[in-house]
């Protein structure tokens, strides 16, 4: 289907982390998009709610059923005021709110051949077979996409047919093949050679590609996309490679000389004008056409998404189960009830008596698992309802779209493992009977005793951003901490903006600028009224432990990690470690997503991944002094918006707050770097505009010009390597000091946004008045330029008693006044100057290096793309989010159940492009030995074990070495442990936050890779 002109402007900053995954055209296609939902129990209200979120052009609803107890353990968008109403009525308000660009409509009269040839997608869910059957084949019949998705307890299905001839435009998330020329011949035939550190990228013969960024050879800049033939390299390509790499003597014979891969056979050049650099080719990634069955013939020949033998057959013993469980509704009018044993063995007869199904190996039916399906049927789980709500809400985009492959053709999803493995905790059919209650859903699956413990926990939240607020209508749903005795807590530091809305659910237009936390804690009590949630608006980290302390983790059960750092989660594993509380922890990267539990004692604890994603922060050093790319310069720029404007804020807030008579209390090293930043040119705090500005200017001479003048004094552009190869080539390129020119824009705006940013910092007036800063800053210039103490090795700087008193009596000056604001940088914040800072110090870092600024990033207001890179924007969507919050749900229910083994908990990794959702066993922790002793992370030392202690340390200080003086040892080891650390740290016990001292050690006789437990040291 060709793209409409798109009736509305696409809204880029609602968007931006939904673009970056989809891309334009895709999005164009969705925001014009029709598409109908029947049925709308939880699972329609995820499928509802991820598509309105999305952005589809309409959505229309249908489901004239009336709602009813059972439906509001996974229906969000109902309430107990909506028993009775039509379910599709009931949620259509909630679900436009969600956002004004989509039409929302309900369709209250029965669906007609006709009314289906007005979608471009339809979807059904918990729907009965015959009805499955009867839209499947209207749908197949007119080319209308259609999905069907069912849950059931905890086995889950979706099913897909987009028609006999479906082109996929865009079939996987992955980047395009782009690697660099090296050379192009203009010999026959042409050939195009790749750079070195390409070499391993693959090309095959046929594969179509577009030429970029060629200079001089730039007739095929924008060709239209040409076939290219892989071929080893000629002699001539070698005689080239050799002159490049001095090795002008090369003797061979040219076959398979050269390494693979990178010679390229394109079509003619010869009129073209002569090759010299640069440049990229482009690998097209082609379309695929998808065929699938109608949903009768799928029924009898089912295709199943797995990637082992196991998992299809457990997939086709499910869909057996499925069918079985829609003969038991045809033949006896109602569902299977919760848990009933004479229900579960008529189906289990019935999934014998359907035969074998065509194409698929004869297997014997596992009756043991369609028993399982049968006694849990019943209920309905808010968690499996936001994983397959997921899936087909995906489905759904990618019909529209033509991007990603769709699913071939059934998914088939269980959680059984959610139950205990003992059958003597199995639920009874008197447990799970229907109270007319809004837990009846859960109920049937898990029974009224596990609701009661589910409602007595006291969980913590961090981060109520998009997974956060997923996870906190899980919580409502599910009951989570909803008794008397139960809570949840939510920490998020940050405040909603226009961006958030396209994800974070909970949120809505009249929120922006309101705290995360607080909004999503009162969104969350108006869906269950029972919950009492607390909402935290203050960081939770090592600067916040007085307020995060023993104290306040001592009332908290577990912790759920929404963060989207891995700081942050090592951070908190530490937290969950210390305090040995279990930590549930998801993340999306685009269409992929994790979700992973650790359990104290029973499962390994958080470690991260084992190497460096993509895209991750370049070296220190690379940043600092020798930067490569533009992207270096982006990062540079962004980490010095931080050091500039938030960090020395937060130090000196902390000095000011703590109230320290001296310097000596507090790291003297980190004050005197905050404080020298903060200094700049001036010696007192600023007071004025013009004050501002002077800082301003004065730090952009030291950035721009005294710093790499600095910097050529260590390495002169005439260095060489001890084999006498230049310092400066490669990746590293001889920088050159700038000369302040306020007739060069990145200059001025550079001065505009760093003096501004520098005066909210100080609670300060700024200004927009450009004519008069340029007046200013021309009398400025006129002016001898004032000295900048710099700050290039501030690493190595000493703060010896001197420089502390000097910046004592600094410091007693500055914080004469309010304090400080720190300045997060802001994503939607151009007319605060947050990206105009960036953008101009990456712009003026670039050119200090010679580095090019690609055209993508020439216009900021109008770069989705750099202004993605500026903000380090993780690409997101709604229903990676919402999958990974339900795989936590499903994990929430073992944490909380019943002690279990290791090998009932999952770690999840899903990827909706793919068509991937892999769940594996985690490790268990791994055991280390020193003489008699055995310990896991989990573990501390409390008691005597008869180890010789030669080093003890609290947090950074040494309390005691075997290496210290006889002189020195008789001084402390009288002492108890608190006094010695008080004598040593000057630590103040404070009781009412403090339980404990966490103390390291090193003994007599170990490794080098041993590492002991912490010792807690118990304070009464």
């Amino acid at each position: 289907m060709a793209v409409k002109e798109s009736s509305q402007r696409l809204d880029r900053e609602l968007y931006s982390r939904q673009l970056p995954v989809l891309g334009l055209p895709a999005m164009q296609r969705i925001q014009e998009a029709k598409v109908l939902l029947s049925g709308l129990q939880g699972l329609g209200a995820e499928v509802a709610k991820n598509l309105v979120l999305m952005g589809v052009g309409s959505l229309t609803l249908h489901d004239p059923q009336p709602t009813c107890w059972s439906d509001l353990a996974a229906q969000f968008l109902l309430s107990e005021k909506d028993l009775g109403k039509s379910r599709a009525e009931a949620s259509q308000k909630h679900l436009a709110q969600l956002n004004e660009a989509v039409q929302v409509f309900v369709h209250a009269s029965d669906i007609t051949e006709d009314l289906l040839l007005k979608f471009q997608v339809v979807v059904l869910t918990s729907s009965k077979l015959e009805d499955q059957l009867t839209m499947g084949a209207l749908c197949h019949k007119h080319g209308v996409c259609f999905i069907m998705a069912d849950t059931r307890g905890l086995v889950g299905q979706v099913f897909s047919d987009f028609g006999d001839e479906f082109v996929v435009n865009d079939p996987t998330e992955t980047e395009p093949l782009s690697p660099d020329i090296q050379h192009i011949t203009q010999c026959s035939p042409d050939i195009l050679t790749l750079r070195e550190e390409d070499k391993e990228l693959s090309f095959c013969d046929g594969d179509l590609v577009t030429f970029s960024g060629i200079e001089d050879m730039v007739e095929l800049n924008g060709c239209p996309s040409q076939p290219i033939h892989v071929q080893r390299c000629s002699k001539v390509e070698d005689k080239y490679y050799a002159r490049q790499n001095g090795t002008e003597n090369y003797s061979g014979s040219g076959v398979g000389s050269f390494p693979e891969d990178r010679s390229l056979e394109v079509e003619d050049t010869s009129t073209f004008s002569p090759y010299l650099c640069g440049g990229t080719v482009t690998k097209d990634k082609g379309s695929e056409t998808v065929r699938h069955k109608p949903l009768d013939r799928a029924l009898l020949e089912p295709c199943v998404v797995a990637s082992n033998a196991c998992e299809v057959r457990r997939a086709l013993c499910l869909h057996q189960a499925f069918r079985a469980l829609h003969e038991f509704q045809h033949l006896y009018g109602r569902p299977l009830q919760p848990w009933d044993p004479v229900d579960a063995e008529i189906m289990v007869t019935l999934a014998r008596n359907l035969g074998p199904l065509k194409e698929a190996e004869e297997e014997p039916l596992d009756e043991a698992l369609v028993r399982m399906v049968a006694l849990s049927s019943a209920g309905v789980l808010s968690p499996m309802a936001a994983i397959l709500g997921a899936v087909a809400a995906q489905e759904v985009v990618k019909a529209i779209s033509k991007k990603f492959m769709p699913l071939d053709q059934w998914l088939y999803f269980d959680a059984l493992d959610c139950l205990p493995e003992d059958e003597k905790f199995l639920p009874n059919p008197e447990d799970c009977a229907l109270k007319d209650w809004r837990y009846d859903g859960q109920i049937a699956v898990f029974g009224a005793g596990f609701q009661e413990t589910l409602s007595c926990q006291r969980y913590l939240l961090v981060g109520a951003g998009a997974i956060g607020c997923e996870l906190l209508k899980g919580f409502a749903l599910m009951g989570l901490g909803a008794g008397t005795s139960g809570s949840v807590t939510v920490v998020d530091m940050d405040h909603i903006e226009y961006s958030n809305l396209s994800r974070q659910f909970l949120f809505r237009p009249w929120d922006i600028g309101k705290s995360k936390a607080e909004v999503a804690a009162a969104a969350t009590q108006d869906l269950n009224p029972d919950l009492e949630v607390t909402a935290y608006t203050r960081i939770l980290d090592h600067t916040t432990e007085d307020i995060y302390a023993d104290n306040f983790f001592s009332h908290v059960d577990g912790v759920v990690a929404a963060v989207d750092t891995f700081k942050a989660r090592y951070y908190l594993s530490a937290r969950c470690i210390h305090y040995l509380k279990p930590l549930l922890e998801a993340g999306t990267l685009g269409t992929k997503g994790s979700a992973s539990v650790f359990v104290p004692h029973v499962t390994e604890v958080y470690k991260g991944p084992v190497e460096a994603s993509e895209g991750a922060p370049a070296p220190v050093c690379t940043l600092r002094y020798f930067p490569g790319t533009y992207e270096h310069t982006l990062q540079w720029a962004q980490n010095e918006f931080e050091e500039l404007f938030r960090l020395p804020a937060e130090t000196i807030n902390r000095y000011q707050h703590r109230a320290a008579t001296s310097l000596e209390d507090v790291s003297g090293l980190q004050m005197l770097t905050s404080l020298q930043l903060l200094l700049g040119v001036l010696r007192v705090r600023p007071q004025t505009w013009q004050d501002c500005v002077e800082w301003a200017l004065g730090h952009w001479r030291l950035r721009f010009c005294d710093d790499i003048i600095r910097l050529l004094r260590l390495f002169p552009p005439y260095k060489v390597h001890e084999d006498g190869a230049p310092f400066w080539s490669g990746p590293k390129q001889c920088p050159q000091p700038l000369e302040f020119d306020i007739s060069q824009d990145m200059h001025f705006l550079y001065i505009l946004a760093a003096a501004n940013l520098y005066a909210q910092m100080h609670g300060l007036p700024g200004s927009l008045d450009q004519p008069a800063l340029r007046v200013l800053l021309k009398l400025l210039l006129q002016t001898d330029p004032p000295h900048v103490a710099s700050i290039f090795h501030r690493e190595t700087a000493k703060s010896d008693p001197e420089q502390l008193k000097e910046l004592q009596e600094s410091l007693e000056v500055w914080t004469k006044g309010p304090a400080l604001k720190p300045l997060v940088f802001g994503k939607n914040e151009d007319s605060h100057f947050h990206v105009d800072f960036v953008r101009a110090a990456a712009s003026l870092r670039s050119q200090n290096y010679g580095i090019s600024e690609p055209a993508d990033y020439a216009q900021i207001s109008c770069s989705c793309q750099s202004k993605r890179i500026m903000s380090q924007i993780i690409p997101a969507i709604a229903t990676t989010t919402a999958a990974v919050a339900g795989l936590l749900g499903l994990e929430m229910y073992k944490v909380v159940g019943s002690p279990r083994p290791v090998g009932a908990f999952r770690h999840t990794y899903l990827d909706l492009a793919g068509n991937r959702l892999e769940r594996s066993v985690p490790s268990a922790p791994a055991i280390q030995n020193f003489h008699h002793l055995q310990w896991t992370h989990w573990d501390r030392l409390k008691e005597h074990h008869g180890l010789k202690v030669t080093m003890l340390l609290y947090d950074n200080a040494l309390l005691y070495s075997a290496q210290d003086s006889a002189e020195c040892q008789a001084q402390r080891l009288p002492l108890r442990v608190t006094e010695l650390v008080q004598q040593v740290t000057g630590w103040v016990p404070e009781p009412e936050r403090q339980r404990v001292l966490v103390l390291e050690l090193s003994c007599e006789g170990e490794e080098d890779d041993t590492a002991f437990p912490p010792l807690h040291y118990e304070l009464l």
